[in-house]
């Protein structure tokens, strides 16, 4: 079965609930960056998004050096944001103080 795209008034809506998300220039995709107090500390946050993310079979985009880690989280086969990224951006956001 397809992966559904979110509406543009979907997307408004789960926006409104991931302030610290951003929605990207193609509207394909949300993005967060995080600044942690050191290396170990992002290591430890992406080790914890790896575990939820391999369970929900959905990945994401991600960069890291040193203490920051650039997520960008999209649905590939749905070609654009779906309900699974903002359910996984709710969960990374859940481990973030």
């Amino acid at each position: 079965m397809a992966i559904p795209t979110l509406t543009p008034s979907e997307r408004a809506a789960a926006l409104a609930d991931l302030p610290h998300w951003t929605l990207s220039g193609d509207d394909a995709a949300i993005n967060r960056n995080v600044v942690f107090g050191d290396f170990a500390e992002a290591f430890g946050f992406m080790t914890r998004v790896a575990l939820v993310a391999e369970k929900a079979d959905h990945h994401p985009e991600w960069f890291n050096v040193y203490n920051r880690v650039e997520i960008r989280l999209t649905t590939h086969d749905a070609g654009g944001l779906s309900k699974r990224d903002v359910a996984l951006a709710k969960a990374i956001d859940s481990f973030i103080p």
